[in-house]
């Protein structure tokens, strides 16, 4: 069907007021649910096709928190959906104020290829919660999962409501070209730069979930053994290829040699001593990233791994020591399985190396000291992240996922996610059996003049 039947149907579809209904809104979160439930198997297989993907972790990072993120939703909507009062001040008087979240209407959710699955429907969730209709681009990266994603959205909706769109840069830029009430974005920052620059053409709205260089600092009171297993956890999930994989590790020089063996010890219980013959390891989604990453391995810094298969496009879980930020793996998002490891003499060093540098979408510390976990949270500026622990704090829908800066604009994930994905109205509701009159010609500076100060003290 062509893009602007679609968009002129989908319209036409909003202004019938269907999806306001909440019971509407509730009936399609529920056949969505169903619908990923029924076709779990299909998604991890495809997940396997285009990733090299477990079906467990496809479970544990893709389908299994869509389900979770549609479950949240279903039980919330209707609280959210409600108008909520609020105070309205004496000088108001006779009248009541509220705040009514109404739909924008027709959206535009472009994901990328490293999550195909989750970042196409967690984001569509929240926007059918909100009363939407859309339209969905997947990745043409990972094109197994596209057609899954296409056969689901297919099963469950007509496309007048939710419709997909498949293909690459020219699908995109078609795609960019029309008007939509709101578009979200999920991807690089080179490609969320023309996202930006083409809704501003159009003054459309955008929410742009980006990456960065994400730090993980260990300090000298750290627990080492524990935070080396959370590290390799987050690092090389996905190979690598996750937004909010700690970038680079920031060491207290003292504890750096102990922290390399922990790592070392963990990629061995974690991925074997022979990680690319691991079933349950995956790969690099195409040859242009792989070389890439490829590139950014200075062999004369690696201390763990290195190894790398071109045949079926893996790379060793890699450590890189003695790294300073004038490294080629330090001037770009790394988004694979190298690790690089910085060094730091004091503790306020770290506001120095991090300030003035792009802010990040992820900041992970481990350590023991309150008080510097307390400076890090407030003085240094990233989208969200955690103590002591990686990459898990996106994992909920109680806590908006987003960046800052650099890495972003905008949030999602439950309530957060509804907000996204509504406009919020301010409304006065004016009694119409008093009329106060001293706001109206001509003004009696006396009585009323002290009326006026009376209230708007």
């Amino acid at each position: 069907m062509e893009l602007d039947v679609i968009l002129r149907q989908q319209r036409d579809f909003f202004l019938s007021g269907t999806t306001f209904s909440v019971e509407f809104r509730l009936k399609m979160l529920k056949r969505l649910y169903a619908a990923v439930k029924k076709y779990e198997p299909e998604i991890a297989a495809a997940l396997r096709e285009d990733l090299g993907k477990s079906e467990y972790e496809s479970f544990m990072c893709e389908s299994g928190l869509a389900l979770s993120e549609i479950g949240y939703m279903i039980k919330h909507v209707r609280q959210y959906s409600r108008r909520k009062l609020v105070y309205t001040p004496i000088s108001q008087f006779a009248s009541v104020s509220y705040k009514q979240p109404t739909p924008y209407g027709n959206v535009l959710i472009m994901s990328p290829w490293n999550y195909p699955f989750l970042l196409s429907i967690e984001p569509l969730c929240n926007a059918i919660a909100a009363g939407n209709t859309a339209v969905v681009k997947p990745s043409a990266y990972s094109p197994a999962t596209s057609r899954m994603i296409e056969r689901i959205i297919r099963e469950c909706f007509q496309p007048k409501y939710v419709a997909v769109v498949t293909g690459g840069r020219k699908e995109n830029a078609e795609l960019l070209n029309h008007k939509f009430d709101f578009v979200f974005f999920t991807g690089s920052q080179n490609v969320g730069k023309e996202v930006l620059r083409h809704t501003a053409e159009t003054l459309t709205p955008v929410v742009l979930e980006l990456g960065g260089k994400s730090p993980c600092i260990v300090d000298n009171t750290a627990k080492i053994e524990l935070a080396a297993r959370r590290i390799v956890f987050g690092k090389y999930l996905n190979c690598g290829q996750t937004c909010v994989a700690p970038d680079y590790v920031l060491c207290d020089r003292s504890v750096k040699d102990q922290l390399v063996s922990a790592i070392r010890r963990q990629i061995t219980l974690q991925y074997t001593a022979k990680p690319l013959e691991n079933p349950d390891y995956g790969r690099i989604v195409n040859q242009k990233h792989f070389h890439r990453l490829i590139g950014l391995i200075d062999r004369d810094k690696v201390v763990i791994g290195g190894g790398s298969n071109p045949d079926s496009l893996q790379i060793e879980p890699t450590v890189m020591d003695h790294v300073s930020f004038d490294d080629a793996v330090m001037k770009e998002e790394i988004f694979g399985p190298v690790l690089p490891i910085l060094t730091y003499e004091k503790f306020s060093d770290i506001f120095k190396m991090l300030s003035g540098r792009p802010k990040p979408l992820a900041l992970y510390i481990f350590s023991q000291d309150k008080q510097r976990i307390r400076f890090v949270t407030q003085h240094i500026s990233y989208g969200g992240g955690c103590i002591n622990d990686v990459v898990v704090h996106l994992a909920t829908s109680e806590m908006g996922f987003g960046g800052v800066g650099e890495s972003g604009m905008g949030s999602y994930h439950g309530r957060d996610g509804f907000e996204t994905f509504s406009h919020t109205k301010s409304i006065l509701d004016k009694k119409t059996w008093l009329d106060l009159p001293m706001r109206y010609q001509p003004y009696d500076r006396v009585i009323n003049g002290r009326l006026l100060q009376l209230f708007l003290k």
